[in-house]
């Protein structure tokens, strides 16, 4: 562990090691970690200042480190642990199933190597799913496997419960995420201009335009799960064929092209909250659609099942939450432009916690961009909550 001190915070950077047999390679590394998971975190806290408490941040693949809510909760005197799993930066290949074992060994490291008392989860935009998930299976431990039929055994994995869980500015799932983004009007996967002009909401000759009708809705939402389903479909055939094959081929990636096509950003009133239209939260959606860094944008197979398929991903937090009982604190950004208002409050009231509180940030985007108050407004809410529940000292 080295650290580094800037602007009064101490960065502490952990590296952690563990054993995990695996059928092949799916993340890129050097020749001596082959059969080890290799993780990160950086941990943050005010210079000089104890904690028992420690607030664990972990994203499906976003540095956390460089975000603001982790570092303003920081240079308010709280210990903020901003946790990597092995899909850092490249969720090509992640395993939802795979990066809960991860963020349960980091956890694990925090309470039994550096001594903290109290986990406080905060699940922060993609973050929420993962945490809920991790949640659930630390509490209700059941899984064996992954939607594809490879092992991996969390339920004899003991996973160590948080005390508490933050569910902020976060949605249901990368699924339901994709499936509310992806661009209905593609036809063909292989020549992805082949399309449907009359469901493409970026073409200026379309007849649908915003405010959009709700029979156009209904048609392009199920086109939208249409369209994930016959690549689902393509999916599992790729998958059989190649166990069928008996070789040491066992996995390939692909591109799925148009993927952030949802109506909401172009009509504020789907899903209405304060965001300004016509934007995203990787900006001009137009652009972002066949951008480089589209969701979904480059998948594996395997990957396409855990992460992005409406129908066989189980890291949902709407479900997860149904099985989680430790306190709830849900953070909704009235000006949300990734995270939709409808997943927050479907989350929250599926919620089984018998403690649990919905706020809402008025104002707030989704990184708090130019609204340092409201960011501030939001960290106070988070520890002046787990303070009443002695959670926070």
């Amino acid at each position: 562990m080295t650290d580094i001190r800037t602007h009064g915070l101490q960065l502490d950077f952990i590296a952690l090691k563990y054993e995990e047999p695996r059928a092949f390679v799916e993340t890129y590394g050097f020749a001596g970690s082959q059969g080890f998971v290799h993780i990160d975190a950086v941990l943050m806290h005010p210079e000089g200042h104890a904690s028992e408490t420690l607030f664990v941040f972990m994203h499906p693949t976003a540095a956390q480190h460089v975000l603001p809510v982790p570092r303003a909760l920081a240079s308010q005197g709280c210990h903020v642990l901003c946790a990597q799993n092995r899909y850092f930066r490249n969720d090509t290949a992640l395993i939802f199933e795979k990066t809960i074992l991860d963020l349960g060994a980091h956890i694990r490291h925090a309470k039994e190597v550096l001594g903290y008392k109290k986990i406080v989860l905060v699940g922060w935009s993609g973050g929420g799913p993962l945490t809920t998930f991790y949640q659930s299976q630390a509490e209700n431990p059941t899984i064996t496997s992954t939607p594809a039929g490879d092992p991996v055994n969390i339920r004899d994995a003991r996973l160590i419960p948080a005390d508490a869980l933050i569910f902020q500015a976060a949605s249901i799932s990368r699924a339901q995420i994709l499936a509310d983004y992806i661009d209905p009007s593609v036809l063909d996967e292989a020549n992805p201009d082949r399309r449907d002009a009359s469901l493409d909401i970026y073409d200026p000759a379309n007849t649908n335009q915003p405010p959009y009708s709700a029979a156009f809705i209904e048609r392009y939402r199920a086109a939208q799960y249409a369209r994930i389903r016959r690549i689902t479909s393509w999916v599992k055939q790729q998958i059989a064929e190649l166990k069928s094959r008996g070789s040491v081929e066992l996995e390939q990636g692909f591109v799925t092209h148009r993927t952030m096509a949802d109506p909401r950003w172009l009509d504020v009133t789907i899903d209405p909250n304060d965001r300004k239209a016509g934007m995203s939260f990787i900006g001009d959606p137009r652009s972002a659609n066949n951008g480089p860094a589209g969701f979904a944008r480059f998948s594996s197979l395997r990957s396409w099942l855990s992460q992005w398929s409406i129908d066989d991903s189980v890291a949902n937090a709407e479900e997860c939450v149904r099985h989680i009982r430790v306190p709830l604190l849900a953070i909704e950004n009235s000006a949300d432009d990734a995270a939709p208002t409808s997943h927050m409050k479907a989350v929250y009231n599926a919620a089984a916690s018998p403690d649990k509180m919905l706020k809402v940030i008025e104002g707030a985007n989704h990184y708090y961009t130019g609204r340092p108050e409201l960011l501030e407004e939001a960290c106070r809410l988070m520890t002046s909550w787990l303070r009443e529940r002695k959670l926070l000292a």
